[in-house]
């Protein structure tokens, strides 16, 4: 094949739909600021910040969520410009088609298939650890072959399948109905936030800062690049462009607004955390709950669990809606089947890819052991704000004219910077995870070569030119 056609680039704005219903236009800017910011706050303000904290930054855990949450700023400016000026629901693989060619599109789509998806299940496993823990509580646990899959000894990890199931049933529903469902969630876990803050602000121990950088520079970088995947999400603001009633202004202060939001919050309860109690002991499932409970409050034990369950459904919410999206807008250009591609005239959503891509990751979530293979999720998802800082740059010089209402400031540098960072970040996983990374894009370039070049709509249009 020659090598222009691996590089063809659809037209920007172009509509390959194949003529079904088009998505339904309901979100506003509040709707995708609180899927930002449902999507962001989860495991990791619940869980990765004790652990990075005892192992790897001490107390300067502060300046590694500085140092992620400014990587990522890079990445968003170049995001929102891409969302503003170009749209569509695909995000990164719809902005790599328009600008760096089809090949490109596909391994960056394939790639976001993989992080949404792994995420997803992950995430869910999570989720049904604190489901057991309020269950049991009530007096209601489970048997243990109903919380672990075959390979742990168990039978399947129920509540880990429930729980995307039942989320496959409500995007089916609709995207306004999951806006509500989000947003009433994220006030959930915004309380149990606020009531941490103003416990632990009457406990503060200025001497447990001391040292401050107990690992050096080192450890402040080691676990930027852990404490990444608490910022993974805010991507998934820029699948919503179809669904965005007014998306050239919406979608920057959407992608915007949550991600600097929930880097002060990182931020603030980091620090809180580990100035009323010594780093090193932070090294557990659940650490703000615990050091609740170590102060001797109970209850707001009990409401920062709440507010955990909460967060990880938010976050499963909007990276399942984002995997839905991506699917469909490669499912329309013919990348993928387009069956695929079919919207439901009455719910305006795409109910055939909800339920069939909730059915293979509740299967993971309930019968696998996700482990270590959570790490693809970092690296999937900085290979894809890698492309999108390169794609501005690029798109800056093949198309100047283009419209942008917004538009990435004190560029081709802020990309640049972006880029750089979402690379040095990669080099710090281990090489399992790029071993592993490789043989996901490897399947990709088969499937790509086998069915999707001679199927996309491009393909379609020239060989009936």
């Amino acid at each position: 094949m020659r090598l222009s056609g691996l590089l063809r680039t659809k037209s920007i704005n172009a509509d390959h739909s194949l003529g079904g219903p088009a998505l339904r236009p309901v979100l506003g800017p509040v709707d995708l600021t609180l899927l930002g910011i449902g999507a962001i706050i989860g495991a990791g303000i619940f869980v990765l910040t004790g652990v990075a904290a005892a192992t790897q930054a001490g107390p300067a855990i502060i300046l590694s969520y500085l140092v992620a949450g400014t990587a990522c700023a890079f990445s968003a400016l170049a995001y929102a410009e891409l969302a503003a000026s170009i749209g569509g629901c695909g995000s990164a693989y719809g902005y790599s088609y328009a600008g760096l060619g089809e090949i490109v599109a596909w391994m960056i789509g394939w790639d976001l298939i993989l992080e949404y998806s792994v995420a997803t299940s992950a995430v869910a496993i999570g989720w049904s650890a604190y489901a057991d823990n309020a269950l049991e509580a009530v007096g209601l646990a489970l048997p243990a072959v109903l919380q672990q899959g075959p390979l742990e000894g168990g039978w399947i990890n129920l509540p880990a399948a429930l729980i995307v199931l039942t989320l496959g049933v409500l995007l089916s529903i609709g995207v306004r109905e999951s806006a509500r469902v989000n947003a009433v969630m994220v006030l959930v876990k915004l309380s149990a936030i606020a009531v941490f803050v103003i416990v632990a602000a009457s406990h503060v121990e200025p001497a447990n800062w001391s040292p401050f950088m107990p690992f050096g520079w080192s450890g402040v970088m080691g676990g930027a690049a852990l404490i990444f995947f608490a910022y993974i999400g805010f991507d998934a603001v820029s699948t919503a462009a179809e669904e965005a009633r007014n998306p050239q202004r919406d979608l920057p202060i959407g992608i915007l607004v949550s991600l600097a939001v929930c880097t002060v919050i990182y931020i603030l309860v980091a620090g809180l955390l580990t100035l009323v109690v010594a780093y090193p002991t932070l090294n557990v499932g659940s650490p703000v709950a615990d050091v609740m409970l170590r102060l001797g409050y109970p209850w707001a034990a009990g409401v920062i669990a709440a507010g955990a369950i909460a967060g990880l459904t938010t976050v499963m919410l909007v990276l399942y809606y984002g995997l839905t999206r991506v699917f469909l807008a490669m499912s329309r250009d013919g990348l993928l089947p387009p069956l695929f591609a079919r919207v439901n005239p009455r719910t305006a959503t795409p109910v055939r890819v909800i339920l069939l891509s909730g059915l293979l990751m509740a299967a993971i979530a309930g019968f696998t052991p996700i482990g270590q293979v959570a790490e693809l999720v970092n690296i999937g998802t900085l290979a894809a704000f890698f492309l999108v800082c390169l794609g501005v740059i690029w798109l800056r010089y093949t198309h100047p004219d283009l419209p942008r209402p917004f538009r990435t400031p004190w560029s081709p540098l802020v990309p640049l910077l972006g880029a750089a960072a979402c690379l040095y970040l990669a080099l710090q996983l281990p090489l399992i995870t790029w071993l592993r990374f490789g043989l996901w894009l490897a399947l990709g370039l088969v499937i790509y070569f086998a069915y999707s070049r001679r199927h996309s709509a491009l393909a379609v249009a020239e060989s009936g030119a």
